[in-house]
């Protein structure tokens, strides 16, 4: 029985202390108390090159987005079908069903 006990008290100790190993490779770590994390910019570890990260940086520059998110605006969804014309949007509003159009200014309106 000793002998059991002496191999299961490292493995169960090696059980618990495993999550703790993983934890130490990330940016957050948590903390006791409200904050809940702790935030370790030193456990970061990127895999792109400083020209690498500056080169999108100017493309972001050049087509708009680094504007965009400066600001905090949200960055437009590009979409793979053309644009609808004015009066397809009608034409779709005027198609849907009550239960959607209910739907939808529920969503619009938050009520």
């Amino acid at each position: 029985m000793n002998v059991f006990r002496l191999a299961l008290v490292p493995a169960v100790a090696f059980a618990f202390t495993l999550p703790l190993a993983a934890q130490a490779n990330s940016v957050w770590h948590t903390a006791g108390g409200e904050a809940g994390v702790t935030y370790h910019p030193e456990h970061f570890k990127s895999a792109k090159t400083r020209a690498q990260v500056m080169a999108e940086v100017d493309a972001a520059r050049k087509d708009g987005t680094l504007a965009l998110l400066q600001r905090g605006a949200p960055l437009p969804v590009k979409s793979s079908e053309p644009p609808k014309t004015r009066q397809q949007v009608i034409d779709e509003m005027r198609a849907e069903s009550p239960d959607a159009r209910r739907a939808r200014l529920e969503l619009l309106t938050g009520g």
